[in-house]
C-alpha cells in the first residue's frame, strides 16, 4: 500500500524570483518546505546561473503547470562576443576564438534571421534526451552524439544595450522550448565572431512576473508563517490563456465527477479547449461540446 504524502493541502501559485547558483529543483523544495505543502512543482525550468521568475505549482495547481509551460515567456540576457564554450555559456570550456567584433548594425540585421518559427538545436549540455539519457550526461561522459533541430516560435528578438564592443544585451519572447543558450550560440557563428552566454533572466512567463517574485531570503522569513501563505496566488491564474465557461449547478455536479456538464458560454466555438468555474473558482477544463464541457482535467478545490 502507498504511503501518503505528508503536508498541507494547499493549492495555488507562489511566484519566485529565483537566484543564480541555484536549481529549479531546489526552488521548488525550499517552497514544499517553507509551505509545508504536500505537492509542488515549477513550470518551466531555468539553468543554475539564469536568475527570474519561477512559478512555482502548489496542490491542484499542478494540473495548469503545461499552460504555463507553453505559454509566451521573456528573457533578457548578456552574449559575449568573440567566444565559443562547450556549454553555450560561462560556466563551460572556450573551445573557439575570434577577434571579429560586428557592429551594432550588423548585429541587429543578424537577429532578423531568429525571429518567427525557427529551428533550433538544443546545446549539448541540455536535458534533452538521447536514447533514453540525458544529453548533459552524455556530453560529460565525452560521448559522441548529435541533438537533433526542432521548432521554437519567437515572438520578438531585439538588442537593448551595447555595454562594449565584447558585450551585446538581448531581450527574447518566445514560445515552449527555447534554449537562450543556443540562440547565443547560432548569433555568433551568424555574426563570425562567435558567442555565449554570460547572464540570463526570465522576465516573465505567461501572467507571471520576476518583480512581483518572492526572493530566497524572503521565503526563508516568512517559512512555515501565515505571512507567507498571503502570498499564494489563485489556481486560476495558470488558465489566463484560456477562455472561461459558467458551469449551471447540475453541470458542476457531473464535473466534478468527471462527466460532461453543462456550462453557460457566448464566445467559445465547438470543440475549443476552455476551463469552467462556479462562484469564480476552477472545476474543470476540456473541450466545449454542444453546450458540454467535456472535462480532461477536474479541480479538487
Amino acid at each position: 500500500m502507498a504511503r501518503k504524502r505528508k503536508g498541507r493541502d494547499i493549492s495555488g501559485w507562489l511566484v519566485v524570483d529565483k537566484p543564480a547558483g541555484m536549481t529549479s529543483t531546489a526552488v521548488v523544495n525550499k517552497v514544499r518546505w517553507a509551505l509545508q505543502a504536500k505537492k509542488a512543482g515549477h513550470a518551466g525550468t531555468l539553468d543554475p546561473e539564469a536568475t527570474g521568475v519561477l512559478a512555482v505549482a502548489l496542490g491542484e495547481a499542478t494540473k495548469t503547470v503545461p499552460y504555463i509551460t507553453d505559454a509566451l515567456k521573456a528573457y533578457e540576457f548578456t552574449v559575449r562576443l568573440g567566444q565559443a564554450t562547450n556549454t553555450d555559456d560561462a560556466e563551460g570550456e572556450v573551445i573557439a576564438q575570434s577577434d571579429a567584433r560586428p557592429d551594432d548594425d550588423a548585429i541587429k540585421e543578424a537577429l532578423n534571421a531568429f525571429i518567427g518559427e525557427i529551428m533550433q538545436v538544443p546545446p549539448k549540455y541540455s536535458a534533452v534526451k538521447i536514447d533514453g539519457q540525458r544529453a548533459y550526461k552524455l556530453a560529460r561522459d565525452g560521448e559522441d552524439f548529435e541533438v537533433e533541430a526542432r521548432p521554437l516560435w519567437v515572438e520578438e528578438l531585439l538588442m537593448t544595450d551595447r555595454p562594449d564592443a565584447d558585450h551585446v544585451t538581448l531581450e527574447m519572447t518566445c514560445g515552449k522550448g527555447g534554449y537562450v543558450r543556443a540562440i547565443a550560440r547560432d548569433l555568433g557563428e551568424a555574426l563570425g565572431c562567435f558567442g555565449h552566454v554570460t547572464r540570463l533572466r526570465r522576465i516573465w512567463s505567461g501572467p507571471f512576473r520576476a518583480e512581483d517574485g518572492l526572493t530566497i531570503e524572503q521565503i526563508d522569513e516568512m517559512a512555515k508563517t501565515p505571512e507567507l501563505d498571503e502570498h499564494i496566488r489563485p489556481l486560476e491564474e495558470g488558465l489566463d490563456d484560456l477562455p472561461q465557461v459558467s458551469c449551471t449547478d447540475a453541470g458542476l455536479a457531473r464535473l466534478r465527477n468527471g462527466n460532461p456538464g453543462m456550462v453557460i458560454t457566448h464566445d467559445v466555438e465547438y470543440g475549443e479547449e476552455c476551463w469552467a468555474s462556479y462562484d469564480g473558482k476552477a472545476v474543470a477544463v476540456g473541450r466545449f461540446k454542444a453546450g458540454e464541457l467535456h472535462p480532461s482535467r477536474v479541480f479538487n478545490q
